[in-house]
């Protein structure tokens, strides 16, 4: 799976430029696909569960449930699938829709950044120290 947004500037070097692409496709009122519910995904592919990949990603149970909806409902087919509850909780999967948003919103994001690459470069060098 690609190297998620948040993953990348984790590396690096304090100080140090990054240009960031947030794309959003809007659904009516609704932000339908954006950067957050592709974290999210990412997460839950990582962790297997929505309440783990809400801890990851520093946010509670009940955002990270209220976007996993939104976006399910927002979609033809769901992006997630769970499984029953219980004692040892239930277990939360990508569904190959869902690991096709992040395959292609990681991708247009590549895409992006590598043809604004002089630009970006341009307005970097433009920064301070």
């Amino acid at each position: 799976m690609p190297t998620s947004s948040v993953q990348r500037s984790a590396s690096l070097a304090p100080g140090q430029a990054q240009a960031r692409f947030r794309l959003r496709i809007v659904h009516g009122d609704l932000v339908a696909i954006g950067p957050g519910k592709v974290a999210l995904l990412e997460a839950i592919a990582q962790h297997g569960s929505i309440s783990a990949a809400a801890r990851g990603l520093g946010m509670s149970y009940r955002r990270a449930w209220a976007l996993v909806d939104e976006l399910n409902r927002s979609l033809e087919s769901p992006a997630t699938h769970s499984g029953p509850g219980g004692p040892s909780g239930g277990r939360t999967e990508l569904t190959p829709v869902g690991e096709r948003i992040v395959a292609l919103y990681r991708g247009i994001e590549a895409r992006a950044h590598a043809a604004c690459g002089t630009q970006i470069a341009e307005l970097t060098s433009l920064l301070k120290g």
